[in-house]
């Protein structure tokens, strides 16, 4: 039988083939696994519910919305908001209130009694589980205002569990250090059957009466593994949406859908009010574009509960600037915020602890909600977290009085320009980059823009361009 001969000579060069395709892949995998430390991560892990995309939201004062000051009374006004374009109705918190060390003639809200009650002066849970239902029939949500932080002095859980509350030195019950909140007593969230009962509480309302989430007060004071326990539990149950009175990116990656921009709020006041430079409010801009996590939601309000009870009204916050205050508010970054009767050009404060009704009356503001309101819905460049467009600066020869910016997704885009100052201002913008027709909200005038364009606008004037 006749053999090849070169066999065994390639026998060893196939081996060495062979090695080296296996070392070449290992080096492969190595490098694709030493990569994989360096790809970009989202930030936020939880999942938003798909509406609230482009929704608004509207906080709900229901002892001083109207002059009975029940659930039943506020029903009537659900289609003047939904109407306005409102997507989420907050309400402040409606659980039995405290007696004990109760401020005023009615007491505080966030001073809770009882955390499985509704609070007589609204009604029955029969009324509150109609209101819910008629809200959701319109086809917005509900979420409700969610005191974890401390309760009333006459909560039952304070005879029945008294190790689940901080204490002074002297072993005291206390109200929450270094705050003169005389009517509330602090809880510890050290104590695990605490945590338990809180969140079995919050659980016990999504699942019995269908609310769409909450609105947490003080969000901050409390250990975020509390809050992100929660988020799965009540998420269990149905998609829920968490609101955090607190301005942190922490809060965002497991627990809360949106937080507070207080400081929004504080760079438009110092501009408005304490008539300061546009330097803060660039910065802020700055800040939220580079260090807000994109897939996180954050509030943005001229008014709101806190404001509008301790510091004052919506006028003299922000004075004449307050519509182009507005208007910025409702096309940054943000869910915007309208306060019980902020609409309706709400010109005092309301007082927090005795019946004070809300003077209802027909008020331009609400028309301009509406514009804003009905282009969030429909414009995705305004649309929430990554869903919308990143705010681009437009820089301009006024960069003292004038902010303007553009926001663009999925071919759609929206141009702002404000005249954030009490001077007239004819300014020059660079928008060689939104070149092209648009259209104003306010007006319905059609704008051209070719780059270089220069723009005359009246003090506190504002243009908002649409495609």
């Amino acid at each position: 039988m006749k053999t090849n001969s070169s066999i065994p000579f390639l026998i060893p060069f196939l081996l060495l083939l062979a090695c080296q395709s296996n070392t070449n892949k290992k080096t492969t995998e190595i490098k694709s696994r030493a990569l994989s430390h360096y790809q970009p991560q989202n930030y936020v892990d939880i999942t938003h519910p798909e509406w609230s995309k482009n929704a608004t939201i509207y906080e709900v004062n229901v002892r001083q919305f109207t002059s009975e000051g029940t659930f039943k009374a506020f029903e009537a006004h659900l289609p003047r908001l939904k109407d306005m374009g409102v997507d989420i109705i907050w309400l402040m918190p409606v659980n039995t209130i405290g007696v004990e060390k109760r401020k005023g003639s009615l007491g505080s809200y966030y001073s809770i009694k009882d955390y499985y009650g509704i609070n007589s002066e609204f009604g029955s849970k029969e009324d509150f589980r109609a209101l819910v239902k008629k809200i959701h029939s319109m086809g917005m949500h509900v979420i409700l205002d969610w005191v974890a932080n401390h309760s009333s002095w006459d909560n039952t859980l304070v005879k029945s569990h008294p190790d689940w509350y901080s204490k002074t030195q002297e072993g005291n019950f206390q109200p929450t250090p270094w705050y003169d909140w005389e009517d509330i007593i602090d809880f510890d969230y050290n104590q695990p059957g605490l945590r338990k009962y809180m969140t079995e509480a919050m659980v016990y309302w999504v699942k019995n009466f269908d609310i769409d989430g909450y609105r947490c007060d003080v969000a901050g004071f409390i250990p975020i593994d509390f809050w992100e326990n929660v988020r799965a539990e009540l998420d269990l149950v149905k998609p829920v949406f968490m609101l955090a009175e607190w301005e942190s990116r922490d809060l965002h990656k497991k627990a809360f859908d949106m937080t507070y921009s207080w400081s929004l709020w504080d760079k438009m006041h110092s501009v408005t009010t304490d008539h300061k430079s546009l330097a803060g409010l660039i910065e802020y801009m700055a800040h939220d574009v580079n260090t807000f996590p994109r897939g996180a939601y954050r509030m943005t309000f001229t008014d709101n509960h806190d404001k509008n009870s301790w510091e004052g009204n919506q006028y003299s916050n922000f004075g004449d600037g307050l519509e182009a205050s507005m208007v910025l508010a409702g096309t940054v970054n943000g869910m915007p915020l309208v306060y019980s009767g902020q609409e309706a050009g709400l010109n005092r404060s309301l007082k927090f602890f005795d019946k004070d009704q809300i003077q209802w009356k027909t008020h331009p503001f609400a028309k301009i909600y509406k514009k804003l309101f009905d282009l969030k819905h429909r414009n995705q460049a305004l649309w929430n977290g990554n869903s919308g467009g990143e705010m681009i600066r437009i820089f301009n020869d006024k960069p003292n009085q004038v902010i303007s910016f553009s926001r663009s997704k999925n071919d759609q885009q929206v141009i702002v320009v404000i005249n954030y100052s009490d001077k007239a201002a004819t300014v020059k913008l660079n928008s060689k980059y939104q070149k092209g027709n648009y259209k104003e909200l306010f007006s319905d005038v059609n704008f051209t823009l070719k780059g270089e364009d220069v723009i005359a606008l009246p003090p506190w004037k504002y243009l908002v361009l649409l495609k």
